[in-house]
């Protein structure tokens, strides 16, 4: 009977014991709350007690964002542009599939593994193509306002009007821009033989790997005219797609393919290096109008290859 009792006061005691450890334990608890909530008040930003910080690089992906952000409205004010560009969605994982222009056929067959001609990309998001051709007009000021802008272009080149200085276009090449073929001399290709048009087309691809460093899988057929040939021709010497154009613009208006006279998702824009002895104006004068044009309509300019 004693020791049953014993064991009675021996559990009470220990009740007794650990009631103020555990008021202690709640107490340190409440003043590291309030610890902590005085410590945001005086950081900023913490968050909830016990939640960390924002990470050191998200941190610094916003600040850099702000300063891209800060960049591009400085140069589109510079650049005089009445607004600022659009910036395009991120491609998709995901290609759309190209498919040949409706109604073109090959000796009277359909030109089923051959390089398929398409104006446009079969996407709904508010983008556009720009794709320049030829090569004659070497603006430096235009090499620097898209950089500036950081607008994505594709580039056609012909080696008549680019032999005089390869160089401008192998700076253009290190900003990250794609150079394609355009053949050697710029020919109505549907007046040549086959072996005329592979000449033009392979002898442009020789050009690009030698001076360029590769060789394209892009080719439009100069005026966009093209026939059975033309496209035999350029598959033979490596070519995978030949776009042609929607829409061209001009350093004073536009040109459509459409009836309805007006941007589509997915239009491949199409213009030259022109400068003031074709234009009354300026490359940079043609890029102000064009952009000008598809940021009011709340379009974006994406990059071609991108999308192929």
């Amino acid at each position: 009977m004693r020791a049953v009792v014993q064991n009675d006061k021996s559990r009470a005691l220990r009740r007794v014991s650990r009631a103020p450890r555990a008021t202690a334990v709640l107490a340190v608890a409440v003043a590291a709350l309030a610890a902590g909530c005085a410590q945001g008040d005086d950081q900023g930003v913490r968050g909830a007690a016990g939640q960390q910080a924002p990470p050191a690089r998200a941190v610094d992906g916003a600040a850099k964002a702000r300063e891209a952000r800060a960049a591009l409205v400085a140069a589109a004010k510079r650049w005089d542009l009445k607004r600022v560009p659009l910036a395009a969605p991120a491609p998709p994982a995901k290609k759309p599939e190209i498919k040949a222009r409706e109604g073109f056929e090959v000796d009277g067959q359909e030109s089923d593994g051959l390089p398929p001609v398409f104006t446009t990309i079969p996407i709904k998001e508010k983008i556009v193509f720009l794709t320049i051709d030829d090569g004659a007009e070497k603006d430096p000021a235009f090499l620097r306002m898209m950089s500036e802008l950081r607008i994505p272009y594709t580039v056609f080149l012909t080696d008549e009007e680019i032999k005089d200085d390869y160089g401008y276009f192998r700076k253009m090449q290190a900003r990250g821009v794609t150079l394609n073929n355009h053949t050697l001399s710029h020919p109505y290709l549907p007046a040549l033989s086959y072996e005329e048009q592979k000449r033009e087309i392979c002898g442009m691809q020789d050009v690009m790997e030698k001076r360029y460093g590769k060789r394209p899988v892009l080719f439009r057929p100069p005026y966009g005219n093209y026939d059975g040939d033309t496209l035999r021709a350029a598959k033979s010497c490596g070519i995978k797609y030949a776009p042609i154009w929607s829409e061209e613009v001009y350093v004073d208006h536009w040109e459509y393919r459409e009836w309805d006279q007006d941007l589509h998702p997915g239009d491949i824009v199409l213009t030259h290096f022109r400068g003031t002895d074709d234009w009354d104006g300026t490359m940079t004068d043609m890029v102000r109008r064009f952009l000008d044009r598809i940021t009011a309509d709340g379009y974006a300019v994406a990059r071609l290859e991108d999308y192929l």
